[in-house]
C-alpha cells in the first residue's frame, strides 16, 4: 500500500474538507418507475420539475442535513436532440442508476481558484435552474471537476443563485426525516492507489483505510473525513468491472444514514471500516443503495 506525504501538501489543498455532499443523481429513461422502485423499499420522493435543457425532469428524498437523492429521467416531452447531447445521456437512456454526486458550495470561485492551484482541471462556474412544479424558479451555477464526465470520477460543485432551501425542501422541509442525509459515495476506480493519488492532489486526504468486501467484490478505500468510498474490483468477472467497462470510473452505490435502522428491509450487510452497512433489495430498487446507523 503506498502513502503520501501529506505533510508536503501546500496549505491550498486543506480547506477542502469543508465542503459537504448537495445531492446525488440516480439516473433512468422514466422518473415515474424509478419513484415507485424507491417507493417500494419505503422511500417516498417528491416530483422537483423539469430542468431547463428540455431534456432532463428530477424528482427528490431531501433530508435534514440538506442533502438529498435526486432522481433524474427524461421526461415524455424531452427534445431528442437535447438528450442526446447530454452529459448524462447514456445513464439515462440505459438505466445506470448512480450517475453522479455534487458537493454545495458557499464560495464557488474560491473554489475552482483552489482546485487550479492544485492543478486540479477545472471548469468556469455555468448557470442553470429549473422551476418547480409551483412556479418558483430556481437559479445556481456549477462547475466540474477532473476532466472526467460531470460528477463522476470527482463531485461536480454548486452554489445557488436563489434560496437553496427551495431547491432541497420543496414542501418547506425535509421530504423524510428516517435518514440524516447522504452519507458515501461509493466511487468504482479502475486502479485503487492512483484513484488515491488524484484524491490526495484535490483534497488533500489523509492516509486511507483499506479493507477488501469479497460480498461487494471490490478493494475499498476510506479517505479520511471525505464521504468517499474509492472501490476497486476484486476480479475481472465483478460487477464493479462490468460497471467500470460500461460507464467508465464514477458513482456505483450510495450510503445514507438512518436514524432507526431497524425500520427498513436489509436484503444483505456488511462492515466497512467499523460501521455496519445494510443494503436495500437491489432486484427490487434496480439500484445500490445501502444505509448505517447515522452518527
Amino acid at each position: 500500500m503506498r502513502y503520501f506525504p501529506l505533510w508536503a501538501a501546500l496549505p491550498v489543498l486543506l480547506c477542502a474538507a469543508d465542503s459537504r455532499i448537495d445531492h446525488v443523481t440516480i439516473t433512468g429513461s422514466e422518473l415515474k418507475q424509478m419513484q415507485a422502485k424507491l417507493a417500494a423499499v419505503g422511500i417516498a420522493s417528491v416530483y422537483g420539475g423539469a430542468h431547463s435543457n428540455h431534456a432532463t425532469e428530477m424528482a427528490l428524498v431531501s433530508f435534514p442535513d440538506g442533502s438529498y437523492l435526486e432522481l433524474m429521467g427524461i421526461p415524455p416531452n424531452a427534445e431528442a436532440e437535447a438528450v442526446a447531447r447530454h452529459a448524462w445521456a447514456k445513464f439515462l437512456k440505459e438505466n445506470a442508476g448512480p450517475c453522479a454526486w455534487a458537493m454545495r458550495e458557499k464560495n464557488l470561485a474560491a473554489e475552482v481558484s483552489r482546485l487550479k492551484a492544485a492543478n486540479i482541471a477545472v471548469s468556469a462556474p455555468v448557470g442553470s435552474g429549473r422551476t418547480r412544479p409551483d412556479g418558483v424558479r430556481l437559479e445556481w451555477e456549477t462547475s466540474d471537476v477532473g476532466g472526467e464526465t460531470r460528477g463522476t470520477f470527482f463531485p461536480f460543485l454548486i452554489q445557488d443563485r436563489t434560496p437553496r432551501q427551495q431547491r432541497a425542501f420543496p414542501q418547506g422541509k425535509p421530504v423524510t426525516k428516517e435518514f440524516r442525509g447522504v452519507t458515501r459515495v461509493v466511487i468504482a476506480v479502475r486502479n485503487l492507489d492512483e484513484a488515491i493519488q488524484r484524491y490526495w492532489q484535490a483534497y488533500g486526504v489523509p492516509r486511507p483505510i483499506k479493507q477488501v468486501d469479497q460480498s461487494f467484490q471490490g478493494y475499498l478505500a476510506l479517505l479520511g473525513n471525505l464521504p468517499v468510498v474509492l472501490a476497486q474490483p476484486l476480479n475481472a468477472g465483478s460487477w464493479l468491472t462490468e460497471r467500470i467497462e460500461r460507464y467508465g470510473e464514477g458513482p456505483c452505490a450510495f450510503v445514507l444514514g438512518a436514524v432507526n435502522p431497524g425500520h427498513f428491509q436489509e436484503a444483505s450487510k456488511t462492515r466497512w471500516f467499523g460501521a455496519e452497512i445494510s443494503w436495500f433489495d437491489e432486484e427490487k430498487l434496480g439500484w445500490r443503495l445501502g444505509f448505517e446507523a447515522a452518527r
